[in-house]
């Protein structure tokens, strides 16, 4: 774990998140960072980007609501409740789901980035989206379902960190697994 850093305040559930992917990507280079399980599969860097494109959309989303001074007053329905609960609640992303084009990671890599520099990534995108998210719970209560997920619906400032957590184990397991294929 060595080289990783804390940021102060972040909520624990996301500072584990942090943790773990400091630890997932430690020590590869640019050009390691390059490597696919498949010819089907993203790169580590693509991973890493779709993690970041997530955190950019949720934050720009928490934002919008904050300017609005009013949580969502959209209810999930019964598929998406079922959604949650699967996610949120239990803990399992389902796979072989298409990632929405929105927070895809473009296919040409612009320019390759070391396990450091999408670590130091990661750090920037999280510790915002969590201050947001403190902000809505400071304003609207923990308890309030306050922004809209495109596919779960309405969920709470914590039942999106888990979301962002479980999402983030689901792409660090791709991750490693990776790793395993590089034999590193």
């Amino acid at each position: 774990m060595a080289g990783w850093v804390s940021l102060p305040w972040m909520h624990p559930v996301l500072q584990k998140l942090q943790r773990e992917l400091h630890d997932g990507l430690a020590g590869l280079s640019a050009e390691q960072t390059q490597t696919r399980r498949g010819p089907d599969k993203w790169n580590i860097q693509q991973i890493v980007e779709h993690l970041l494109l997530t955190y950019e959309s949720t934050r720009l989303l928490v934002e919008g609501r904050i300017a609005k001074g009013t949580p969502t007053k959209a209810m999930p329905t019964v598929q998406q409740r079922l959604g949650q609960f699967v996610i949120v609640t239990m803990g399992r992303f389902p796979g072989g789901r298409i990632s929405p084009v929105m927070v895809s990671p473009p296919e040409g890599t612009v320019r390759m980035m070391s396990a450091k520099e999408l670590d130091a990534r990661v750090a920037e995108e999280l510790y915002p989206m969590d201050a947001l998210f403190a902000e809505a719970e400071r304003m609207w209560g923990p308890s309030r379902r306050c922004m809209t997920h495109g596919a779960l619906g309405s969920m709470t400032a914590q039942q999106w960190r888990r979301f962002h957590f479980v999402h983030g184990e689901h792409h660090l397991r791709q991750i490693l697994a990776t790793r395993t294929v590089m034999g590193v």
